[in-house]
């Protein structure tokens, strides 16, 4: 157990709460298990699954734990892969780099070691996503929290379309725009934060769903809104008050708001 803790000691920064081992728990931006249950799962069970943007690996090991027969992982290489705006291409990477360490993978590996896990990763830009790097097509993909920081989700989620055997699963979850879920509920709309802090635009809930459809999906079931927890490596938060109070509204939580879906490849 020393071993592990040492092991999460040395990633500087961990996007996803892990517990490693009893009682150790990786100090993650993001604490996605109490919310893991509300999330609409499809049946995985004997199937072959992907996580793609898998980061830390929360979502591909919790397929293992579900009974996925094979889970595969992608994610970028390095931080300078990140969709940056023109002022931060240059700079984006080497920034990132100082905040969160220069082996982006780092935290999966960890991660991957500790729980003695079989996923297989691989290193592919979503945009660049095809059946063949990857070994598809797939019965179940699973997404979660990427579209915002992608300067073309339609185009990335076409190709997650792409690598799921028509009539397989598409589990979906994204970060919502409180006002414009409120607002604007069957009406698809975001928010531009043109790059800022690698957020290129948020969705209502509509708009999430919108997204899904026109990538060559049919959307079978959604969740109630709710909020992804921030985790206990999180910085202080900073949110505006309106939109603390505008999550609580719509999402009944502290945290950040966020969609989600199942959907089936037509």
């Amino acid at each position: 157990m020393s071993d592990v803790r040492a092991a999460v000691a040395q990633n500087p920064l961990w996007y996803h709460t892990l517990e490693l081992a009893p009682g150790v728990v990786t100090p993650g931006w993001f604490d996605l298990r109490p919310i893991v249950a509300r999330l609409p799962w499809p049946d995985v069970r004997g199937k072959r699954c992907l996580d793609v943007g898998t980061y830390d690996g929360f979502l591909a090991f919790e397929l293992e734990k579900r009974g996925a027969a094979e889970v595969v992982a992608t994610d970028i290489s390095d931080h300078n892969q990140w969709d940056w705006s023109w002022a931060m291409r240059r700079r984006g990477g080497e920034f990132l780099d100082a905040v969160a360490g220069p082996d982006k993978g780092l935290g999966f590996r960890i991660a991957h070691e500790a729980l003695g896990s079989a996923v297989v990763k691989h290193e592919v830009n979503v945009y660049d996503l095809t059946p063949e790097p990857v070994g598809g097509p797939f019965d179940v993909v699973v997404c979660g929290s990427l579209m915002l920081h992608l300067k073309n989700p339609v185009l990335a989620m076409e190709r997650i379309r792409g690598v799921v055997r028509d009539g397989g699963e598409l589990m979906s979850a994204e970060q919502i725009d409180p006002l414009l879920t409120l607002t604007a509920r069957r009406r698809p709309a975001m928010s531009f934060r043109a790059g800022q802090e690698t957020q290129w635009a948020i969705p209502n809930a509509a708009a999430h769903r919108a997204l899904v459809e026109a990538a060559g999906f049919r959307v079978e079931r959604s969740v109630r809104p709710f909020v992804e927890p921030f985790g206990p490596g999180h910085a202080p938060d900073a949110t505006p008050l309106r939109t603390k109070l505008l999550t609580r509204v719509v999402a009944r939580g502290t945290g950040v708001p966020h969609s989600a879906l199942l959907a089936r490849a037509v």
